[in-house]
């Protein structure tokens, strides 16, 4: 059925005009008639304003004025659109017509990436953050060339501060700064005699042989990407089966946590000194990004999943198209 939307509003001559000529043309071109008051809806009143009527017969569109005929022209032009796809489906459901499909080698890209994503997605995540760590295994053994390039690199996306960095090859993992108070360890300016608030030195700061050398990503940086790949790795294990979380609970679990401990940190310090003075722990760096990454993952691999699949089907389906005409040609060859 040839579905007709009309535009209208009250005390419409021109409106009263259209409707009559659409009732006119019911038994000539079978439709099903949608009348809409404009003014029943401000973004519609806003959308056609004084333009009424209008009239939509897919995919065409009359602006007042029209007369008859061009509604007329208009639904059978529609109606033989839908009377010769109606007569192809049946052609072709019927095998007496063949449409020739053509596999492209883009195509089969496409399809390897829809079943093959969540691996080359967990490759590259883990590459992404295991790359930093090659940084300090690079100055460990003497080659800072690579090292510069690794840090300056990542310099575009993280910011680098020593005193919330992972170290290698050294006595500590951690040189948190003196105000984040972790006992047990030797503090950030005890270790460099640096100001800690001098964050252009934290940056630039990539160890020594006595503290061992940074990792090009910061803490929370590599606890989020690691809760992605963790995340990833699970959701491969389960055979891409797991339900996507609300999006409720990826903001309570996963942003919340991490946006109050980096904002209050960020408002407790200077040149803001909002709220009393405080600095994050490692650790608690650590756990808010292995959520944040945890519940992004749980929120977003499940939804990619699903639009992997219909390309897929789709893509699949295409193949075996292509396969069988292919064959037919063949068969026409010889």
């Amino acid at each position: 059925m040839i579905e007709v939307i009309l535009y209208t509003r009250i005390d419409c001559h021109l409106c009263e005009l259209a409707l009559s000529y659409l009732e006119e043309l019911q038994p000539v071109v079978p439709h099903h008639l949608t009348v809409i008051d404009i003014d029943s809806d401000a973004k519609l009143r806003s959308q056609y304003g004084l333009n009424v009527p209008v009239v939509r017969i897919s995919p065409y569109k009359l602006v007042a004025p029209f007369e008859k005929k061009d509604l007329e022209i208009s639904l059978k032009a529609v109606q033989q659109s839908k009377e010769q796809e109606a007569r192809l489906d049946k052609a072709i459901e019927e095998g007496r017509l063949q449409i020739p499909v053509h596999w492209k080698k883009s195509d089969g890209i496409s399809l390897w990436l829809a079943k093959h994503y969540l691996a080359f997605f967990n490759i590259l995540v883990f590459l992404y953050m295991g790359i930093p760590f090659l940084a300090p295994a690079f100055m460990k053994i003497g080659a800072p060339t690579p090292a510069a390039v690794i840090y300056r690199a990542y310099s575009f996306v993280c910011h680098q501060f020593a005193f919330r960095s992972e170290f290698l090859f050294g006595p500590q993992v951690f040189y948190p700064r003196a105000e984040a108070m972790v006992p047990g360890l030797i503090t950030y300016q005890q270790a460099t005699g640096l100001d800690g608030y001098d964050l252009l030195s934290a940056r630039a700061f990539i160890g020594n042989s006595q503290m061992g050398y940074k990792a090009a990503l910061c803490e929370r940086d590599v606890a989020i990407y690691g809760g992605i790949l963790l995340f990833g790795l699970i959701f491969a294990a389960s055979g891409r089966k797991i339900k996507p979380i609300h999006w409720i609970l990826w903001i309570i679990i996963g942003l919340v946590p991490i946006g109050l401990d980096g904002v209050s940190q960020l408002v407790s310090q200077p040149p803001l000194n909002i709220i009393p003075l405080r600095e994050s722990t490692p650790m608690m760096r650590i756990v808010t990004g292995l959520l944040f990454g945890v519940m992004t993952g749980w929120f977003g691999y499940p939804y990619i999943e699903e639009s992997m699949q219909e390309n897929r089907k789709y893509l699949e389906g295409k193949f075996a198209q292509a396969k069988k005409w292919a064959q037919a040609m063949v068969g026409v060859k010889d």
